[in-house]
């Protein structure tokens, strides 16, 4: 990666704008060199029906920060990412307080990038633990 954390998270943060990342409330946090950790707000705009942190918005956390990180893997003139598949398996619940998703580099390749995001809590408390394969495309050329 050729930039910087403050770089990185005001990128992501501003590329969130009028999107579902935004209406979840997920915030770009932290950023290293092979990872990067959002948080989201968990209330009951995010619960399924028993009051539980809804498993679906959880994985839209994954995704999201999965998504976000690849791209600064690519040259985003020349490519774009797009997820082809994510895994979740929710281990606990949580209905109240904050989860965190970070993103780590399992493979990074010219094509497809595969992602381990772990969702804590914020005791540190294992969530899920989702796998996310992102796909790097060339980007179209208009003429």
């Amino acid at each position: 990666m050729n930039y910087t954390k403050e770089q990185i998270l005001a990128r992501c943060n501003e590329f969130s704008k009028n999107t579902l990342m935004e209406t979840l409330k997920i915030e770009y946090i932290d950023a290293g060199e092979d990872f990067l950790t959002a948080k989201m707000p968990v209330n009951p705009s995010v619960h399924q029906p028993m009051g539980l942190l809804h498993g679906g918005a959880s994985v839209a956390l994954a995704e999201s920060v999965g998504s976000a990180a690849s791209f600064f893997f690519i040259d985003p003139k020349e490519q774009e990412v797009r997820g082809i598949e994510i895994s979740a398996n929710h281990l606990k619940s949580i209905r109240e307080g904050w989860v965190f998703g970070t993103a780590r580099i399992i493979h990074k390749g010219r094509s497809i990038h595969l992602w381990e995001i772990k969702i804590t809590d914020e005791a540190g408390n294992l969530i899920s633990l989702c796998k996310l394969t992102n796909m790097v495309l060339e980007r179209k050329k208009t003429e």
